[in-house]
Parts: structure tokens; sequence; C-alpha cells
């Protein structure tokens, strides 16, 4: 199990969580990532991929403890980026467009104009043949990946920063600065609004129907999406936080947070005492401005992550997800491939990711 977690001063960082009889965070690497701060990181069972300000998106092979390569088809920010299982990702950025890569071979299989404005932030449905995603041009989109193509526009009264879907893929979430419009699938219709008193800069679904919110203070707060009201609140860090992870380990629920303040701590949440607050687990202290966070679980391992899109039970099903690639390979594909192709770029030297306080490793030649 890895915490790993950007910050304002373009690094990567990757703590080595042992959940033993008493949890321990031990920093494994450190990895100057890009040229401008990042933005965005997301996990599956072997890679993490990074997106920054320097308008790239940066992979690396955790198995193998290397940078795997770049991806260099959007121009501007990276704004989103989020797996489907072990075969896609979705990434969005300042320039209105969302990518759908094959994370085989790496390939851009469709490059889709989404937004008019940037892409704030986009969210995959548990079945993978939806997507939603929210702009600066004050829309909400539907995405057909079935067959590439855009299935619904919704106008907003104000831009929406972030949309999630629920991991039973029923119910859905847009924030517009401090309120929580939730959705229902079948009507999509709003059935109920929480609203806090600062912006919400992160916003994870704990369960089906609880969400754990984090505005620009130091607070993380636990709402029912039933009654919309707050369940618990707790102070987790001296400074206001930037992001909220959560995954179950042996029916445990574990919400770790990243704050400005430099920390990043693990919590151990009861949902059967939802209204205590949550213990703390272990924390450590990057003495950075964290910007971004994830955790990413070995596969071997007998974890498995409680994602806003139930990536266990997609990964579970990856015959189904094979046969839904296969039939939609051409779909998932166009005319901009060929673009897509020369502007992606895998490095062809594969460099170890650094361990903290120690030189540069210098880079071994192999082949990509």
């Amino acid at each position: 199990m890895e915490l790993v977690a950007g910050c304002y001063e373009q690094v990567l960082f990757g703590f080595a969580a042992r959940p033993d009889e008493s949890w321990t965070v031990v920093p494994d690497f450190t990895h100057h990532a890009h040229s401008a701060s990042l933005s965005a990181v997301a996990v599956n069972s072997r890679y993490v991929v990074t997106g920054s300000r320097d308008e790239t998106i940066q992979i690396y092979d955790m198995k193998k403890k290397i940078e795997h390569g770049a991806l260099l088809q959007h121009n501007g920010t990276i704004t989103c980026l989020e797996f489907y299982g072990t075969a896609h990702l979705l990434s969005g950025a300042e320039d209105g467009v969302i990518c759908i890569w094959n994370t085989k071979r790496w390939e851009c299989l469709k490059s889709i104009k989404a937004h008019k404005g940037h892409v704030s932030s986009l969210s995959i449905h548990p079945s993978g043949k939806l997507a939603l995603s929210v702009g600066t041009d004050k829309t909400l989109r539907t995405w057909n990946l079935v067959e590439g193509r855009s299935a619904f526009i919704k106008n907003l009264k104000q831009n929406a920063h972030i949309i999630k879907w629920s991991p039973d893929g029923e119910k859905y979430v847009t924030v517009i600065t401090n309120k929580v419009d939730i959705y229902k699938l079948d009507t999509a219709s709003i059935t109920g609004t929480i609203t806090t008193e600062k912006r919400i800069s992160s916003l994870r679904f704990i369960t089906n129907s609880i969400l754990a919110i984090a505005g620009d203070d130091e607070i993380i707060r636990f709402y029912s999406c039933d009654s919309q009201k707050c369940l618990c609140e707790f102070k987790a860090h001296e400074n206001r936080i930037k992001d909220i992870y959560s995954f179950e380990r042996e029916g445990q629920h574990v919400i770790v947070t990243a704050s400005s303040d430099g920390y990043i701590k693990m919590w151990n949440l009861d949902l059967n005492k939802i209204k205590d607050v949550p213990s703390l687990l272990c924390e450590v202290n990057t003495k950075a401005r964290l910007t971004c966070l994830a955790v990413w679980l070995d596969r071997a391992s007998e974890t498995k992550e409680n994602s806003d899109k139930a990536a266990t039970s997609s990964q579970a099903n990856e015959d189904e997800k094979s046969s839904i690639v296969t039939k939609n390979k051409v779909c998932w594909t166009d005319k901009s491939n060929k673009t897509a192709k020369r502007k992606m770029k895998i490095t062809p030297e594969k460099q170890k990711l650094e361990a903290p306080l120690q030189k540069k490793k210098k880079k071994r030649n192999s082949s990509a």
C-alpha cells in the first residue's frame, strides 16, 4: 500500500503504509515529476498517473517502481484523471478536451472536445458505459463511452467544479462553490442539496449514502445523502484540506486526507458509529504544499479499494470489461488517432523512482 501525493513544488511523494498492529507510514520515494505544480493524481492496480500545470501526464509503474513515460496530448493544465479498471484512463484539461486512453499500449483511442471552456471534473459510471463531466461553460455533460459521443447536455446556472458518481451508480453529485446537488440517475433530477460555509475542495463517497466533504478549512464533515444532514464533523488539519481518499481493508474503512499544512493523515472510520469522530491511525509531514492525493493498493494483497466508482467490482469483472473493450475498439477510435499517437510519448529511458534523501540514480537504458 502506497500513499502518493503531489504538491506545488513539482514533486510526487510516495509513502509505504504498513497496516500492522499499529499503522506506520514510511517514506518510500520522492520524484521531481513535472516542471510545474501537480494538479491531479489517479491510480489503478499497476500504475500511478499524475497531471500537472506543465500540460503533461506522467506514468509510473508501481510494480517495478520506475517512471514509465509521458502523455503529451493536452494543451493546458491537466485538471482531472480517472482510471476505469485496468484497461482505460480518462483525462481532462483546461483545453476543454477529454481523452480516452488505452492503458495497455498507452494509445489515445479518442480525443473529444468536451467543453467550450475548461474541463473541471469528470467521473466514470461503475458500468464503464457512461461518464459525466463539468466545465467552465456552465454545462454538465453525459458521455456515451460505448459509442464515444455526447449523450446529453444539461445547462447549469453556475460553473460546477466537481462531479462524482456514487459507488452503485444510482446517483451522482455536482459541486458548485459551497453547494452539493444530489441527482438521481433515472430521473436526472435533484433530490437534495447540501450547503457548507466554505468552498468545497474535495468530496468522496464513503458509502452509497454517506459523503465525506472537505472545504477550504481544516474540517472534515460526513453528510447523509438521504437527509442531507451533517452526521459528524471534526478538525483534521491545521490548514485547509486539499484532497480526501478512502478505501476499505478487511472490513475497516480508512479515510486519508492531505492538507496545505503538509500533513497526510490516515483515519479509521467506524460506520456503525458514524457520529463518533474517526480515530487517527498515523500521519506524516511532507513539509510541502500538497495539492492531490491517492492510495495505490497492491492487487496481490488482500486489500480492496472503496472508490467512488467501486473499482474493485469492475476489476473482478475483467472478462466482462474485456468484451466491452473488444466490441467498442472501433467506436472508441477516430481520425484523431494518428495525431494522438504522434503526440503521445513513451520515454525510451526508464528511471527508477528516487528514494528520499539519496542522490539521484543514473538513468538505466532499457528498451521501452
